[in-house]
Parts: structure tokens; C-alpha cells; sequence
């Protein structure tokens, strides 16, 4: 195999592309928590190890999940062509890379020691890496598996604050990070409609398998109203300023497209939902409201 095709396989183990949605709301968190620590900017070093540290935890948590859920990949036909299930890659490769993905993690949290003085990043890495394994199993222990991922990927924000500046976490933190959690749980929601008769048949839990697909849709919804108040709110407790309210109103308008091009009687257009609008809430969202805080703030 090829260089570029070896590449190729393992985008789509691990999804990379699928960094567009925490990564964007991580930068977030890092322009205000700098802002909040020297009234300016972040460092290039700051910002390097988010990004590794980000880059990192994501092809953990995606690798992991690919080992926990061989099994039950194998038996669906939307992910039995995954190239764990396929032997494109094999468990050794898989292993050595989930290994690899944790020990450039905590080392670009130890950096945060090394170069910035602080000691949290360290001590939060190996329960950030618990909580991003645990997720794997959820789905066979409580139909709130979709929650559960929204907690892991929202504690982005959340983690980068405490990196670039602990003593000034509060309300703005938590509310971005509440803002991911229900946009996460809302999309992926839409997302677990696919597998509906694969979750029944297998016993696994979900909000679709135990609500049916309207149901899952109408809690999608809520999610999503949730995810606007929220984003709402985070704008008035920051002040922040006209470039962050467009943005703020195209979300609205973004989510409410992605809720209407899904039907209890048409998934058809789910991908659609799940990565193209979903890019560009966070990708709109991400560039104006650092954009706000670098000119307007």
C-alpha cells in the first residue's frame, strides 16, 4: 500500500476531517482565556499545544472507539466496510497507534508545564483520556451515549481555558462548553437514526432505538434550541460584539436547515446534516468569533 493510500485508510479510520467540529470552539476558548490572563493574545506555543493536545485526544478517542466496536461493525452494513473490520488495518497497527495517539497527548499537556507554568493540563490527561475511552461503551449501558459524547467533545473548550488560564474560568467556560454539548448531542442523534433497526436487533441503546425515529427527531430539535439559547447566552456574558451575533444568527438558520432536511420517512440526507452543515456552524462560528475578539473585542 502506498504511501497515499495508507494515508487515505487511515483518514478514514479516525475521521479527521471530524476535528472541524471541537477544534474551532477549542481556539475559542483559547482567544478568551489569554484575553482574560494579559488583556492579549495567546502564544505560538500556547496555540501549537492545543492544536497537538486536540489533534492528539481525537485520534485516541476515534481509534479506541474503532477497537471497542470491531464487533459490532462487522454486523452493520453501513460500517462493515471500516478498515479495522476489513483488515485494511490490522489491531496491532490500531493498537500501536492508540498508544502512540495517548503518549503525544499527555506529553503536549506536560508541555503546558514545561513552557507555561501549568501544572493542570498533566494532571487532567489521563481522566481526559478516560472519559474519551469511555464513550466507546455507552452506547451497550444507557440510550444518553449521545449526551455522554457531547460531555467528552464539549470539555474541549473547557480543557483548553485551564490550559491557557485556570483562575479565570467561569461562566463564559461553562456555557460554551454546555453550547457543544447540546450541538453535539442534538447532531448525533440525527446521526444514530442510520442504525435504528441495527440497535434493536443488537440490543444496543440509543435515543432512536428506544424513542423511534420521530421521537429521536423532536429530541434533536430540542437540542438544538438548547444549543442557540446557550450560544445566546455565551455572547452576553463575554459582551461580545456584531461579527459574533451574525455568526450566532447564521448557526440559528444552519440548524434549523439541518433539522429540516431530515425526516422520520427520509434519512437519505443525514450525511448531509451530520458533516456538511455541522462544518460549517463550527467553522462560521469558530472564525467569527475569534475574528470578534481579535478586532472588535
Amino acid at each position: 500500500m502506498g504511501i497515499a493510500a495508507t494515508t487515505r485508510t487511515w483518514g478514514e479510520m479516525i475521521k479527521f476531517s471530524h476535528s472541524v467540529f471541537a477544534l474551532p470552539f477549542a481556539l475559542i476558548a483559547t482567544f478568551l482565556a489569554a484575553r482574560e490572563a494579559t488583556g492579549g493574545l495567546p502564544t505560538w506555543t500556547q496555540i501549537g499545544l492545543i492544536l497537538l493536545c486536540m489533534i492528539a485526544a481525537r485520534s485516541f478517542a476515534m481509534t479506541f472507539n474503532r477497537i471497542a466496536d470491531k464487533s459490532i461493525d462487522a454486523g452493520n452494513p453501513r460500517t462493515a466496510s471500516r478498515p479495522l473490520v476489513t483488515g485494511r488495518i490490522s489491531m496491532r497497527d490500531a493498537w500501536s497507534f492508540l498508544i502512540g495517539s495517548a503518549a503525544i497527548f499527555v506529553a503536549g499537556c506536560a508541555g503546558f508545564l514545561v513552557f507555561c507554568d501549568n501544572q493542570w493540563p498533566i494532571y487532567l490527561s489521563i481522566p481526559t483520556l478516560a472519559i474519551l475511552a469511555a464513550y466507546s461503551y455507552m452506547k451497550r449501558l444507557t440510550s444518553m451515549a449521545h449526551f455522554f459524547l457531547g460531555l467528552a467533545i464539549s470539555f474541549a473548550p473547557m480543557a483548553a481555558w485551564i490550559a491557557i488560564h485556570p483562575a479565570s474560568l467561569g461562566w463564559p467556560a461553562f456555557l460554551l462548553t454546555a453550547c457543544v454539548l447540546f450541538w453535539i448531542a442534538g447532531f448525533d442523534i440525527i446521526y444514530a437514526c442510520q442504525d435504528f433497526e441495527v440497535d434493536r436487533r443488537d440490543g444496543l441503546r440509543s435515543v432512536p432505538s428506544r424513542l423511534g425515529i420521530p421521537g429521536a427527531l423532536w429530541l434533536s430539535r430540542a437540542c438544538h434550541v438548547a444549543t442557540v439559547a446557550l450560544l445566546a447566552a455565551f455572547g452576553v456574558v463575554v459582551s461580545l460584539d456584531w461579527l459574533f451575533w451574525t455568526a450566532a444568527g447564521v448557526t440559528a438558520v444552519l440548524l434549523i436547515a439541518e433539522q429540516s432536511v431530515v425526516r422520520p420517512t427520509d434519512l437519505s440526507r443525514v450525511n448531509l446534516a451530520f458533516f456538511t452543515i455541522n462544518g460549517c456552524v463550527s467553522l462560521v462560528l469558530g472564525l467569527a468569533t475569534i475574528g470578534d475578539i481579535l478586532w472588535l473585542g
